[in-house]
């Protein structure tokens, strides 16, 4: 009871939210982009809040250098790193001592099947105990001899913790450890399988490029970097992940992407705390805006000319090592339902199949709810001859329409779910086989009738002309909302819940940008957001991104008619 009294108490005492409106990035009254500084004003209440610190933290304050800084005393840096690898617990920790060229002690650290034996091997340890590389002697520290006269690789690194050398082993590079030197060698040695680079098995296209993203970080990048070769494009990576460590890239166009939104990215993404991100998707969960809301946020592509075309744009894109899937924000409504194809064909083609795509939206969300408020309260809507038509198919059913709906959907909804999770050939082959016989046999059995299978096949051909997977589970969820309200009131049902979910589509944001941006709020637009116009006429990127360069193509994209006009002249 006290709960309860409770939660009337707070929905009726005015509380001032506070930040009602989230991060947004604006332009100042000049048009210029503000700088992305962070505020470091601290409140009364912050600057004296002092937490209690434990022993551990006092001395680790007290003694910043001595901690996991390595030593010059190689059997210390062995004993350590055996303690942090826990060997010999761990089978797949490799550790080699040898001496360098025949003099100096020393041993270095892999871990099996992350590195490549034949680089290990071949670059490191018979470069590194041939004599001949040291029979002259040398001058200064052996770390800078063997960096510029004996390692025969081209990425190398230097460092002075521990811990840098951990969470680097266990991606795949190689630490040497020499005796009387205080920093380690990191070695590029990365040679685990991967899968190779494939079709796009989601995002297909007729017309483009047949490539998709893997489960390989650089592989990504590089691929990206293959279409957008420009210096101006930026890849930071960083680590997410207490247990896993996994390596995340932020790509973007420094000369083009807002500055605020790739400090927003970073703010969030270093402010995670949790133990395992395996793949984008979970990482989605933890950085979009309204994490409770059910429209897709954070659009996620496998396709590398699609991000390219959103990154040149100003977007950001967001890479997860293991995720065969690229997260780019902001994005919002519109581009739910575009495409990289929509580019590639003439603007006519392009904006035809996009009116198709809009048309399956409203038949994926709305037409199981029309037909029961059709069929329950606005009969009188139908013709005569349609109207008998929808008795008669009516006559031995012996549930009220919104049960038959539910039983179909639900039904169609198992067989969609078990053609994904067979294993193989079969899962197609059952989606099919297993909807047709499924419908046949409900109305052989006068469980259902033959109109509403109808509805169900149109609904589900709907829902796969999108071409966005989480936007077409969102409307799969969203037609559920629509069935109850129709049957609840009908069309004045169906109106009230088009208003509710307009009302938290256009209230939510995608990293500052309005989700239904640029129709809500109205701002400059483009003549690619419903339709797809004439490439020659997208002269500028999008004005709710908020650009640094806002033109993408000349006044004359087309220079030849130019000329051509002149001549006529």
């Amino acid at each position: 009871m006290m709960r309860i009294l409770k939660i009337l108490k707070n929905l009726l005492i005015y509380k001032e939210p506070i930040d009602p409106e989230g991060f947004e990035f604006v332009e100042s009254s000049d048009g210029k982009v503000p700088s992305a500084e962070p505020s470091v004003e601290l409140t009364k209440k912050e600057k004296t809040k002092k937490t209690p610190l434990s022993i551990e933290d006092w001395n680790r304050e007290k003694n910043p250098d001595k901690q996991g800084a390595i030593s010059t005393d190689l059997n210390i840096n062995l004993s350590k790193i055996k303690e942090e690898f826990l060997v010999p617990k761990n089978a797949d920790v490799v550790i080699r001592e040898f001496k360098i060229g025949r003099k100096v002690d020393a041993f270095i650290v892999f871990v099996d099947g992350m590195a490549d034996k034949a680089t290990v091997n071949d670059f490191v340890l018979r470069e590194l105990m041939e004599p001949e590389h040291f029979k002259n002697g040398f001058q200064g520290s052996i770390i800078d001899y063997i960096l510029e006269n004996v390692l025969s690789i081209n990425q190398v690194n230097r460092v002075k913790e521990y811990e840098n050398v951990v969470q680097e082993v266990l991606s795949g590079i190689t630490a040497l450890f020499i005796k009387g030197c205080s920093e380690s060698i990191l070695i590029e040695s990365r040679g685990f399988d991967k899968r190779g680079v494939e079709k796009p098995s989601v995002e297909s296209v007729v017309n483009g490029p047949q490539e998709g993203f893997t489960e390989d970080l650089r592989t990504n990048i590089t691929l990206i970097r293959r279409i957008l070769k420009n210096r101006k494009l930026v890849t930071e990576i960083t680590k997410v992940g207490k247990k896993n460590n996994t390596n995340i890239a932020i790509m973007y166009l420094e000369d083009v992407v807002n500055p605020t939104i790739v400090e927003e990215v970073k703010k969030r993404i270093k402010s995670l705390d949790i133990d395992l991100v395996i793949e984008g998707g979970m990482l989605v969960q933890l950085i979009e805006d309204n994490p409770l809301v059910f429209f897709p946020q954070v659009l996620s592509t496998e396709r590398p000319d699609r991000t390219v075309s959103l990154v040149a744009e100003g977007r950001v894109a967001i890479i997860v090592d293991g995720s065969p899937f690229v997260n780019i924000v902001p994005t919002t409504f519109f581009e739910q339902f575009h495409t990289s194809e929509d580019a590639y064909l003439s603007w006519y083609f392009g904006s035809f199949i996009r009116v198709i795509r809009l048309f399956g939206i409203f038949v994926s969300a709305l037409l199981p709810g029309f037909y029961i408020a059709l069929t329950t309260f606005h009969q009188e809507m139908l013709p005569t001859d349609l109207l008998i038509t929808f008795a008669l198919s009516r006559e031995n059913v012996p549930f009220p329409v919104i049960v038959e709906t539910l039983i179909m959907e639900i039904s169609f909804e198992l067989i969609r779910e078990a053609g994904i999770r067979v294993p193989g050939v079969i899962g197609p082959a059952l989606g099919i086989i297993g909807a047709i016989i499924l419908g046949q046999a409900a109305v052989a059995a006068n469980i259902v009738s033959p109109i509403l299978i109808i509805v169900i096949a149109v609904t589900g051909l709907g829902s796969f002309s999108l071409p966005n997977y989480s936007f077409s589970f969102s409307m799969r969820i969203v037609r559920f909302f629509f069935i109850f309200f129709g049957a609840i009131s009908g069309y004045f049902g169906i109106s009230a819940a088009i208003i509710i979910l307009g009302g938290i589509a256009c209230s939510i944001k995608s990293f500052g940008v309005p989700y239904f941006a640029p129709i809500a709020p109205k701002t400059k637009s483009g003549p690619d957001i419903l339709l797809r116009g004439p490439l020659w006429l997208q002269k500028e990127r999008p004005d709710y991104l908020n650009p640094l360069d806002k033109k993408r193509m000349g006044e004359t994209p087309r220079g030849w008619t130019k000329e051509k006009e002149e001549g006529d002249k």
